[in-house]
């Protein structure tokens, strides 16, 4: 620990911190990156990479042990034996619900990198022009134009496969060869084409597993093992672990402290000016402080705020990047779990090769061109069709012989679709530091306030209503539609707490993602989004941070950091 000064400090090792940590070490830097959990080594900590149902002690289901200790894992499919682990310890690192939120957190190396669903879209230029022309929230300082060249290179490296379709609904990318439908799906959406006169589309998703392998980046095409959230031996998809941690180590001038938890961005009043942070060792409770040129702040949505906010109180109440009053407002989700799934018949003589770790896509075709709807905005949908397994219910035939030879063969097949909805910015959905309670470590937690509004409400009508038309059009069978009772904060992809703008006064970043109250302090990661689109965000984060980046290196030269 003798030294303490770097010319960068990134603060999380996730999506976004791992693509700093790359970029700036590439260009020269002395980086340090904290990771407030413990370290996971690619390869050699995926413990259970290779584990299959039987290896587990409960055959890779919940016990009442976990239950207990996850209360909120285990409103959803994340709390299982397999990924037990890889989530935030709920008794030491606990938050506060004013309104029902379910918060799924990664503290290690690698973040949720290590368990993201890997779908990886462009926002297209409406998405950026969107609150200006309705009035919403403030205006994206940034135009598509401003990220379109670093999509291309955040693409490129990361691998992503995918379709080039031609729809400006749905940018094109820098792909690799796209995971192929399967017959079903091909003849579906061939079907929807003609039966929508080409206004409605399905394509293969676009997905950062890769079809072609990277031999100088030490990563294997993927293997269509379909266990990704238990890490990947062969660096098949991206995570910080294969891809960006590595480029960074490669430079020798990066350093990686794990069980760091940053405390407080440490403020030179007099420069306008961050000068470090403060940290906790989350194993000996010891403290230290680290200074630097820079800081990237890239711990996660919720987590960067909280730094935020719990950093320069004595010049803001709210902490810093406060003063426009937008810290913690305008949380946003993708609100999701409704859809419809359907029986499909007359393919009982075909199947599929592997295990695909990808799916189909549906575009947003609503309030796009001339379709205008009682709400603004829109969703597309994520699914796929298969056959069932040895694994589904045979009532008919409940023991013995006749059991056994039913299930020796594919059942069925099934197809199902779940639509991903845009939620609109609303300074009314909040996080904010509630000091009355306390982590393991002493530090104040995040209060949760949010809920979806009308216009979400809205819109989840035709989110299920659609699904159903589509596959009756189809000719799917036993067409049934389903609303799972979507609750904030389920989609995983929190953003917003400390939007990007034009005005100091309305937002907390500007256009380069520099904190305005101290613009050597960039934050990339999910709190940085203006509004949300309704596609995944994590490849926006990569091409932010990377954009980012490179513009925070060129200031430093110029003398201006």
């Amino acid at each position: 620990m003798a030294n303490n000064h770097y010319d960068a400090i990134v603060v999380g090792s996730g999506i976004s911190g791992g693509w700093a940590a790359k970029e700036l070490t590439e260009k020269g830097l002395k980086v340090l990156m904290l990771e407030r959990g413990r370290n996971i080594e690619h390869v050699k900590d995926y413990t259970n990479a290779h584990k299959e149902a039987w290896d587990y002690p409960h055959r890779g289901e919940r016990t009442q042990e976990m239950v207990e200790n996850y209360p909120v894992l285990k409103r959803d499919y994340p709390l299982n034996e397999p990924t037990l682990g890889m989530w935030a310890n709920e008794k030491d690192s606990p938050y506060v619900e004013e309104k029902r939120f379910d918060w799924f957190r990664g503290y290690h190396m690698g973040g949720r990198s290590l368990t993201w669903g890997r779908q990886s879209y462009r926002l297209n230029k409406e998405d950026f022009l969107a609150n200006a022309k309705e009035g919403i929230a403030v205006d994206w300082p940034i135009r598509y134009e401003d990220v379109s060249p670093w999509y291309d290179y955040v693409e490129r490296f990361a691998g992503i496969s995918g379709s080039k379709d031609g729809l400006d609904v749905l940018p094109d990318g820098e792909y690799q060869m796209p995971m192929p439908l399967n017959c079903v799906e091909k003849d579906v959406a061939a079907r929807i084409q003609k039966t929508f006169k080409g206004q409605r589309h399905l394509i293969p998703g676009r997905t950062s597993n890769m079809t072609e392998p990277k031999p100088k980046e030490g990563r294997t095409n993927c293997q269509y093992r379909n266990k990704c959230w238990l890490g990947c031996p062969f660096g098949g998809y991206f995570s910080t672990q294969s891809s960006t941690l590595p480029a960074a180590v490669k430079t020798g001038n990066l350093t990686v402290r794990p069980y760091s938890i940053v405390t407080e961005i440490l403020y030179d009043k007099d420069k306008k000016r961050a000068k470090g942070v403060a940290i906790i060792d989350a194993e000996t409770n010891e403290t230290y402080e680290f200074t630097s040129k820079i800081l990237f702040v890239n711990a996660s949505s919720f987590n960067s705020t909280w730094l935020l906010m719990n950093s320069a109180t004595d010049i803001w109440d709210g902490g810093l990047g406060s003063s426009s009053g937008e810290l913690g407002h305008n949380v946003m989700d993708h609100h999701f779990r409704i859809g419809a799934h359907a029986m499909v018949e007359g393919y009982e003589d075909k199947y599929y090769y592997g295990r695909r770790p990808s799916g189909f896509y549906v575009p947003r075709f609503r309030n796009w061109g001339d379709d205008k709807r009682d709400y603004v905005r829109g969703f597309g949908y994520q699914g796929s069709a298969s056959r069932q397994g040895w694994g589904r219910d045979v009532a008919e035939m409940g023991i013995g012989a006749d059991l056994k030879n039913a299930i020796s063969e594919p059942g069925s097949w099934q197809i199902g679709m779940t639509a991903f909805g845009e939620m609109l910015p609303d300074h009314s959905n909040r996080i904010f530091l509630d000091k009355t309670k306390r982590d393991k470590w002493g530090l104040p937690v995040l209060a949760m306030d949010v809920e979806i509004k009308d216009n979400e409400k809205r819109m989840r009508k035709d989110m299920m209503q659609d699904a159903i038309d589509m596959f009756e059009a189809a000719g799917m069978k036993n067409v049934q539609g389903y609303d799972g009772d979507y609750f904030p904060g389920q989609g995983i992809h929190e953003m917003g707490t400390a939007r990007m703008g034009r005005d100091p006064k309305t937002s907390v970043l500007n256009g380069n993602n520099q904190v305005w109250d101290a613009l050597n302090v960039f934050v990339t990661d999910g709190a940085c989004m203006t509004s949300a689109s309704c596609v995944n965000p994590s490849l926006t984060y990569m091409a932010l941070t990377a954009r980012a980046a490179n513009f925070a290196v060129e200031e430093l030269k110029k003398g201006n950091l």
